[in-house]
């Protein structure tokens, strides 16, 4: 039932992609649950006070998606890790714009540890990760882009391997080497 609606989801976005937006309306209720779940992940970890619903972030990423020029997703693990950004973007443009209102604020260090990337208490924090994870996609793309799957996305390894077309070891590899270049650039910040 999984490997059918899954592949359903490919054939759907594959429509969608040539212009089909009846595509499209199929396939939002089809995803739904698990944008729901990326964003319940996403909004654990923001500051307590944070404005955004969990219905609004799902609905501003697929709306971004839904945007896009191209949409080429070669698969619902594709996708997924599109929607990933998307949410990630969305998110950290919210948090600079509190950023830019405050005076003063100082930017707290970053907890990683192998579960969650961070720890957010405040804003700063998800700004902090971003400029990193921008860092070191100078450095590495697709270790930047594991990053980016793994935390904001929660795409599990064998996801990841398919998003990124690479082995699950070289998932694994990529993720230690980068959650500790995160820890090294991160706590110089602090």
């Amino acid at each position: 039932m999984v490997k059918a609606e899954s592949q359903q989801i490919t054939q759907l976005l594959a429509d969608w992609g040539r212009g089909n937006e009846f595509a499209q309306e199929q396939l939002f209720p089809l995803v739904y649950e698990e944008l729901r779940r990326m964003a319940r992940g996403y909004l654990r970890r923001q500051p307590a006070g944070h404005t955004f619903q969990t219905t609004e972030l799902i609905h501003e990423a697929y709306l971004k998606l839904a945007k896009q020029d191209e949409k080429n997703w070669q698969n619902r693990a594709h996708f997924f890790g599109v929607a990933a950004r998307a949410m990630r973007h969305i998110l950290v443009d919210y948090a600079r714009s509190k950023q830019s209102k405050k005076r003063g604020g100082w930017q707290e260090r970053v907890t990683l540890s192998e579960n969650a990337i961070i720890s957010t208490e405040n804003s700063d924090e998800i700004v902090a990760l971003d400029d990193a994870l921008q860092q070191l996609a100078g450095l590495d793309e697709r270790k930047s882009r594991v990053v980016e799957l793994k935390f904001f996305g929660g795409l599990n390894i064998e996801e990841i391997a398919e998003v990124l077309k690479i082995s699950h070891e070289t998932v694994k590899r990529d993720w230690r080497f980068a959650r500790t270049w995160l820890l090294r650039e991160l706590a110089g910040q602090g």
